[in-house]
């Protein structure tokens, strides 16, 4: 069994809903119920947009190989509406546009694997540089150590310059 860190975010239509459905659907990935972050409201990054994100950090444990995961996220954003005009999956490349989107489904660590491969970068290439990673990340494993830097989420966390606005929502 493995453990799989994902982050979801969404700035498109009922937000607080998209990311409830896509919830429900991860559970059926996931062995024993997924444990789930808050959510949190953060401005757009890399781009400009009137709407803001939330995202929330989720946690499954899972018997798929990552590549198998990844097609089964790419699957869950189709049936929520996301419309892929880039790449998919995490390729690292800052080159992309950045744009807004009904849901987002990123995997961000898979234990301790490091994977360097054409459609997926694990862990997330630059989820170290972004609070709206990890904040939410942190909520939910704040001593998980980050497999390529050797630092935990907490430090990362600490350490993070982005001066982007990020607020946890009240449940």
């Amino acid at each position: 069994m493995s453990q799989a860190y994902l982050l979801l975010g969404s700035n498109q239509g009922d937000k607080v809903k998209i990311l409830q459905l896509a919830t429900d659907r991860l559970q059926l990935l996931s062995k024993t119920p997924p444990v789930k972050s808050s959510l949190y409201e953060s401005e757009p990054w890399g781009f400009e947009a009137d709407e803001w994100f939330l995202n929330m950090a989720v946690r499954l444990e899972t018997d798929r190989e990552p590549q198998d995961l990844l097609k089964m996220l790419l699957e869950i954003e189709r049936e929520l509406g996301r419309v892929r005009d880039d790449k998919v999956g995490c390729t690292g490349d800052d080159e992309r546009q950045y744009s807004s989107r009904t849901i987002d489904i990123d995997i961000l660590l898979f234990d301790n694997e490091v994977i360097n491969e054409e459609d997926l970068i694990v862990p997330h290439p630059r989820m170290q540089f972004r609070k709206f990673v990890l904040f939410p990340l942190c909520e939910i494993a704040p001593k998980l150590i980050h497999p390529v830097l050797n630092k935990s989420i907490e430090k990362l966390l600490e350490e993070c310059d982005d001066q982007s606005n990020v607020r946890i929502i009240p449940a």
